[in-house]
């Protein structure tokens, strides 16, 4: 696995599938707040006039020259739950993420959210 600095140096690299087929570029990456581990990335993607960012699972990820390798085939990501480029993942959107990876989600033991932007 990666550590937390390193990815934020990838922003704007490729991310491809484990076919190795292009589902977008980098965006931004999101940390576990319980554990400040990198949990999801968002990528870019969809036509220039029309781009969006969906949310794919770094768990099993792997960097390689110029490109961010997920584990989850390009049509599951690009089906994820998605933001607007200028957007933030509200709150009660947080569990449907983790819900299309059929990733177990539970909140903080006050509630608190589990997805921090880094």
């Amino acid at each position: 696995m990666f550590e937390p600095d390193d990815i934020r140096e990838w922003r704007g690299h490729d991310v491809v599938d484990a076919g190795g087929s292009k589902i977008g570029s980098l965006e931004s990456v999101y940390v576990d707040t319980r554990t400040d581990q990198p949990s999801f990335a968002t990528v870019t993607v969809g036509m220039p006039t029309r781009h969006r960012l969906v949310f794919v699972p770094l768990a099993g990820a792997t960097v390689g020259p110029k490109y961010l390798k997920v584990r989850y085939p390009k049509n599951r990501v690009k089906d994820a739950p998605s933001i607007g480029t200028d957007d933030v993942l509200p709150a009660a959107d947080e569990p449907s993420v983790f819900a299309h990876y059929e990733i177990e989600y539970t909140p903080g033991a006050g509630g608190e959210r589990r997805l921090a932007r880094r």
